[in-house]
């Protein structure tokens, strides 16, 4: 039972690092707030953030394992399915993102530019695309603990 504890909070801390770089994104992807020092920043929140994604997957699969339920449980859930669907979704959501970051840093590097106001609400919007996505995966998880 402390192995499962220990798993779960393992997760749980995975995911709540998630949620800590992907609103640190959100916050500073933001016309009023753009310039070059977090056009340095935003990169780096990216890749933890995409480091932060690889723990809960890690984390998560660690618990299908070697959790008390076991893979044969875990693989016949629906709702795991879905979330893992979801959690796909967002990574793939994630990585334009992280590309434009990466663009607009050397850009800014080499001529001193910050990105145009389009550019930045549609990169923002991939953003918002995954914040608003992510407190779905752990409501479906609370109807799965619950049963339904």
């Amino acid at each position: 039972m402390t192995l499962e504890a220990l798993l779960a909070s393992l997760h749980l801390l995975a995911m709540l690092t998630l949620v800590v770089f992907l609103t640190s994104q959100a916050a500073l992807c933001r016309a009023e707030w753009l310039n070059a020092a977090v056009l340095e920043r935003l990169p780096r929140l990216h890749l933890i953030y995409g480091l932060a994604a690889l723990l809960v997957l890690v984390t998560g699969a660690v618990r299908v394992f070697w959790g008390i339920k076991g893979l044969s449980w875990y693989a016949s859930q629906p709702l795991l399915h879905l979330k893992i669907t979801l959690f796909v979704l967002m990574a793939g959501m994630a990585l334009p993102t992280g590309r434009a970051f990466r663009l607009w840093r050397e850009t800014c590097r080499a001529t001193g530019a910050l990105p145009d106001a389009a550019e930045l609400r549609r990169v923002r919007r991939w953003v918002m695309w995954q914040a608003h996505l992510l407190p779905v995966i752990p409501v479906i998880a609370v109807f799965w603990a619950r049963g339904w």
